[in-house]
């Protein structure tokens, strides 16, 4: 059913995991979800959404939003006063897609850090921040989109929490994918999370929901970002119709993001089959693959373009990478389809 509902159009769309449709599941729970005014009294849905994004994360307390861009924008508003300094990886999500949030509504100064498949150095971290007149937050981000879906070790973000924690600096993760992470790892999302002081998880990426991700935290942290989110436009009246898919996804959908992992590898083996310089399987840890195509002679774009006439979609990200991302929808036959195609242009 789930390929069939992205294979109707005859495309394969690697383009991202936010592509993922509903299931029928979430369709049904969304028209029978009961309803109130998330901005007044509450929305019953969101509520429980709320609830067991906090009991899964390991948090005291949810706040449902729109986005993850805005949920992440909370963290810094909530954590930090303007004008305080934001440490994070160079090539973090934060820094870069983010940046307009970081600069321009939080008013916060972005530091970014050496790092190494998205973690930072810790030792420059530590020097930054005992040079810094003021640290304002620290941010982590697992998996690491620019990293390929990079996974950051526990001991490395258990020492970034306990650096953050000696100097007073509040440490937030933008855990868009924690869940691919905590699958990848083979340990509950709240073990990751606990390395932090908030975390934001997506819904709307693999786990398939259609808007909508959670930001969590103590009780007053979220009660602060609550009233945030309203001066940011971020709430939502009977928000519970989007809630309700939220819920399912957080029920059903954690589980099965192993086998996107397992098509990014097989996807990521056979690219390497093909050309080793486009893809390292052995760094391939959930579901997204950067290809490299710079020894190929022909940029990113032309790829991208070239295996579009043959009905797949990736993301050119740069003059010579390429961003593939599974999903649900990606079944064993729409992999094939994709080798077949970079195949066919690599001759």
């Amino acid at each position: 059913m789930a390929a069939q509902e992205r294979a109707r159009d005859g495309v394969v769309d690697l383009r991202s995991d936010t592509v993922t449709l509903p299931t029928p599941a979430m369709l049904e729970r969304m028209q029978r979800a009961p309803l109130g005014d998330d901005g007044r009294e509450g929305d019953p849905t969101v509520r429980a959404l709320e609830a067991r994004g906090a009991a899964l994360t390991g948090k005291e307390a949810a706040l449902f939003v729109p986005s993850g861009t805005m949920g992440n924008l909370l963290a810094m508003l909530a954590h930090a006063e303007r004008g305080g300094e934001v440490f994070a990886d160079a090539g973090a999500h934060l820094l870069n897609s983010e940046l307009g949030s970081v600069v321009t509504i939080a008013g916060l100064v972005p530091k970014p850090m050496p790092s190494r498949r998205g973690a930072m150095d810790e030792a420059a971290l530590a020097d930054a921040i005992r040079g810094s007149e003021r640290p304002g937050l620290i941010a982590m981000e697992t998996t690491h989109n620019g990293a390929g879906g990079a996974v950051l070790p526990p001991p490395h973000m258990m020492r970034i929490h306990a650096l953050g924690q000696s100097h007073g600096i509040p440490v937030h993760l933008d855990g868009a994918r924690l869940f691919n992470a905590s699958v990848a790892l083979g340990v509950p999302a709240a073990r990751i999370a606990e390395h932090a002081d908030s975390v934001m998880v997506c819904l709307s990426k693999g786990l398939s929901a259609p808007v909508g991700s959670l930001l969590c935290g103590t009780a007053a942290f979220v009660a602060r970002a609550r009233t945030l989110r309203k001066l940011v436009g971020g709430t939502m009246r009977q928000s519970g119709v989007v809630a309700a898919a939220g819920l399912v996804a957080l029920e059903t959908m954690i589980e099965r993001l192993s086998k996107d992992h397992a098509a990014a590898r097989r996807l990521a083996a056979a690219l390497s089959w093909l050309d080793p310089a486009l893809a390292d399987p052995d760094q391939v840890q959930t579901n997204i693959l950067r290809i490299d195509v710079s020894a190929s002679g022909r940029e990113a774009a032309a790829w991208a373009e070239g295996v579009k006439q043959r009905g797949i979609l990736v993301q050119a990200s740069g003059p010579s990478q390429l961003r593939l991302v599974t999903h649900r929808h990606i079944d064993g036959a729409a992999v094939d389809r994709t080798i077949a195609a970079f195949a066919a242009l690599g001759r």
